[in-house]
C-alpha cells in the first residue's frame, strides 16, 4: 500500500525506515545545499577576499604598472643609466640640469638639421645623464634588493623558527637567546664595519653585476642575512609551539613520520598565511632600508643608481632643480606605499585569526 506521496507505508514489524515521515526538499533548501557543496582551496578562497579589497588591487595595479614599465623602458629608451650625452660623437655640455621633455642648443640645432632625438622624459642630471633612464635603474636595483632580501629572511627565519619551535627545551632556549643577542647588534654599525672590511677583503672582476653593485650593496645582503631574519624566527617559532600540540600531529609521531617531515608537510603548511604576510610586508621595509643606506652613501656603487642614491644628489640643487627630488621620492613613496597595501590586504585575506 501507498500514501499520498506515493511512498510506500512501512510495515508494523519491519525493521526498515518509515519513508512516510521524510518530506520533499524546498527549492530555497536546494539552493543552499548547492552553495554549502561548493568547494574551495585555502589559496583560492585567500585570493577572492584579496581581489575583493580595492586596496588591495589598487596596489597591485601600481606594482603591475611599474614593473612594466622598468622592463620595457630600457628596451625603449636609447640612453644607458651612465652615459653622458653626446650629439654626432660629441660630449653635449649644454645638457647639462636639464627640465622634463626639455632639448639642450645642440640637441635643437641637431633637430633642426633634420635628426631626431629622443626627449628627456625626467630631464637630465648635472652629469649631463638622462635622469628618467637612471630612475628606472634605480627602481630596479631597489625593486631587487627588496626582493633577495625577504627571500634571505625568509629562508633562515622559516628554518631557524621550525627548529627552535619544534624541538623546544634547553634547544629553544638557547636558540631564543641568540635571537635575543641579535636583536641588540645596531645595524647601520654592521652594514658600515662590513663595508669597510669587505672593500679591502673582496675583489670583483671589473665589469661584472658584482662589481657594478660595490662592496656596500653585498654587505648590505649580509646584514639581512645576519640581523634582520630574527623577526621571521619568532613568529613561525609562535606558530608552531602552539601547531606542535594538535592531534594530527601527535597521530603523525605516532605511525613513524620522521620530524622533518612532520615540520615540511603538516606544521609549516598550517604556517602559511602568517609566512605569506611577513614576507610581503618585509619587502617594503628592506627597500626602505636600502634607500635610507643608500642616501647617506653607503648603497651602490656609482655610477649605478639608486632611488636613495639619487635623492641625495638631488639635495644639492634642491632650490635650482626640485624635480630632481621629486621623482625618485615619488618612485620610493609608490613602491614601499603600494607593498604595504598589498600587505596588509594579504593579511586581512589570509590571517584565519580576522576570519569571521
Amino acid at each position: 500500500m501507498e500514501n499520498e506521496n506515493n511512498l510506500p507505508k512501512k510495515n508494523i514489524l519491519s525493521a526498515q525506515i518509515d519513508l512516510s515521515k521524510f518530506e520533499p526538499a524546498t527549492e530555497e533548501e536546494k539552493r543552499q545545499q548547492d552553495v554549502m557543496s561548493k568547494s574551495t582551496t585555502f589559496f583560492r578562497d585567500g585570493m577572492r577576499k584579496l581581489f575583493k579589497n580595492p586596496l588591495a588591487v589598487l596596489s597591485i595595479v601600481l606594482l603591475s604598472i611599474i614593473i612594466v614599465v622598468i622592463v620595457v623602458a630600457p628596451m625603449i629608451v636609447p640612453y644607458e643609466y651612465s652615459e653622458i650625452l653626446s650629439v654626432n660623437g660629441k660630449r653635449d655640455k649644454g645638457a647639462k640640469n636639464l627640465a622634463p621633455f626639455e632639448y639642450s642648443e645642440m640637441e635643437q640645432q641637431y633637430i633642426a638639421n633634420g635628426g631626431e632625438r629622443f626627449p628627456h622624459i625626467f630631464g637630465t642630471d648635472e652629469q649631463c645623464r638622462d635622469y628618467f633612464i637612471r630612475v628606472i635603474y634605480g627602481t630596479r636595483v631597489s625593486l631587487c634588493v627588496g626582493f633577495f632580501a625577504s627571500i634571505i629572511v625568509l629562508i633562515i627565519g622559516v628554518i631557524y623558527g621550525s627548529i627552535s619551535g619544534y624541538i623546544g627545551g634547553k634547544v629553544d632556549l638557547i636558540m631564543m637567546r641568540i635571537v635575543d643577542i641579535i636583536y641588540s647588534l645596531p645595524d647601520m654599525l654592521m652594514v658600515i664595519l662590513l663595508s669597510v672590511v669587505l672593500n679591502e677583503v673582496l675583489v670583483f672582476k671589473a665589469g661584472s653585476t658584482l662589481a657594478k653593485l660595490g662592496t656596500n650593496m653585498i654587505s648590505l645582503f649580509i646584514v639581512f642575512g645576519l640581523l634582520y631574519w630574527v623577526g621571521m624566527a619568532r613568529l613561525i617559532r609562535g606558530q608552531i609551539l602552539s601547531i606542535k600540540e594538535n592531534d594530527y600531529i601527535l597521530a603523525a609521531k605516532v605511525v613513524g613520520a620522521k620530524s622533518s617531515r612532520i615540520i615540511r608537510k603538516h606544521i609549516l603548511p598550517n604556517c602559511i598565511s602568517v609566512i605569506i604576510v611577513s614576507t610581503a610586508l618585509q619587502i617594503p621595509s628592506a627597500i626602505f632600508t636600502e634607500s635610507y643606506l643608500s642616501f647617506i652613501g653607503l648603497g651602490v656603487r656609482a655610477p649605478m643608481p639608486s632611488l636613495g642614491s639619487l635623492a641625495n644628489a638631488a639635495r644639492e640643487g634642491l632650490q635650482s632643480y626640485p624635480h630632481k627630488l621629486v621623482f625618485p621620492a615619488l618612485m620610493i613613496c609608490l613602491v614601499v606605499l603600494s607593498l604595504n597595501l598589498l600587505g596588509d590586504g594579504l593579511r586581512d585575506a589570509f590571517d584565519p585569526k580576522l576570519k569571521r
